[in-house]
C-alpha cells in the first residue's frame, strides 16, 4: 500500500464552503483550498457560483464537494446505492461544479467527498470504486482529498488519481485512527489552541493524540475544517496565524 510522504513543513488548509453558512466569505482569507457544495447535500448553483468568485479573488484552490442527496440530514446519513447510481450521483455533482468553475474562468483543482459518502467510500469498495471512476471520467488531473491509508486512497492511486492525505483540525480521533463519531459530545474541537496543537503535531510529528493519550500516526498533506461551526472563522484564523508563525507554509497541493 502506498503511504503519503513523511511529515513536511508545508500544509494545505481546506474548508467546506457553499453550504449556506454565513461564515464563507470570512473564512476564505484563512484557507488555501475551498470544497464547494454541489447542491445535493447543501447549496445551490447561485451560491456555488458566488463562492467560486469569492475563492478565486482570494487565490484559493477550487474543489468540488459532492455528497449524498440528503439535504434534510446535511449529507451525514449513510445511504445505500449500487455502483452505477453512486457513479451518477458523484459525476453529476463534479460535472456541475466543474462547469461553473470554467464559466468563471477558473480550473477545478480537487474533489473532496462530503459526510457519509466520504466515510463510506473510505471503507467500502462498493463506494470507493464508482467515486474514483467518476473523477477519472471528468478529469484525471484532479486531486482527491481523502483519508490515507484507506480503501478510497488505494483505489484512487491504482487508477492514477493523485491523493492528498487528509487530517482534521476540528475533529477528535479514536485509538484506531478513525474520527470520533459526531454522536458523541466530545467529537468536535472548538478550542482554537487545541486545534492548533493537533495540526502542528500532524505537520511536525506525523501523529495525533487519541482520547487515552495514544500517539496515532496521521500523515497529511491537507487539513480539513468544517465551515458550519459557530467558531469556524476564529479557529481558521488562529490556525493560519499559528502555523505561519511556526514557519510552516500554507498552500494547496500541487
Amino acid at each position: 500500500m502506498n503511504r503519503p510522504s513523511p511529515p513536511c513543513e508545508v500544509i494545505d488548509l481546506n474548508a467546506d464552503l457553499g453550504e449556506g453558512c454565513e461564515a464563507d466569505e470570512r473564512l476564505l482569507p484563512w484557507v488555501s483550498s475551498a470544497n464547494i457544495a454541489c447542491g445535493l447535500h447543501a447549496g445551490d448553483p447561485v451560491l456555488a457560483a458566488r463562492t467560486i468568485d469569492l475563492a478565486q479573488a482570494q487565490g484559493v484552490a477550487l474543489g468540488a464537494h459532492p455528497g449524498w442527496p440528503d439535504r434534510e440530514g446535511f449529507g451525514r446519513a449513510r445511504q445505500s446505492h449500487p455502483p452505477h447510481e453512486t457513479r451518477a450521483i458523484v459525476s453529476y455533482q463534479i460535472g456541475a461544479l466543474n462547469a461553473l468553475v470554467h464559466a468563471a474562468g477558473g480550473r477545478l483543482h480537487h474533489v473532496k467527498p462530503h459526510g457519509a459518502l466520504y466515510h463510506q467510500a473510505a471503507r467500502d469498495l462498493r463506494y470507493a470504486v464508482p467515486l474514483v471512476e467518476a473523477i477519472v471520467g471528468i478529469d484525471r488531473e484532479l486531486w482527491l482529498y481523502a483519508p490515507d491509508p484507506s480503501v478510497l486512497s488505494v483505489i484512487a492511486r491504482e487508477r492514477g488519481i493523485r491523493v492528498a492525505a487528509e487530517g482534521f483540525a476540528d475533529r477528535r480521533y479514536e485509538a484506531d485512527g478513525t474520527l470520533t463519531p459526531r454522536s458523541r459530545p466530545d467529537a468536535l474541537i472548538a478550542d482554537p489552541e487545541e486545534a492548533l496543537r493537533q495540526v502542528t503535531g500532524i505537520v511536525r510529528e506525523g501523529c495525533v493524540r487519541g482520547h487515552g493519550g495514544e500517539r496515532i500516526p496521521c500523515l497529511a498533506q491537507t487539513i480539513g475544517l468544517h465551515g458550519d461551526g459557530s467558531g469556524a472563522v476564529k479557529l481558521a484564523r488562529r490556525l493560519r496565524e499559528g502555523l505561519l508563525k511556526a514557519g510552516i507554509t500554507i498552500q494547496a497541493p500541487g
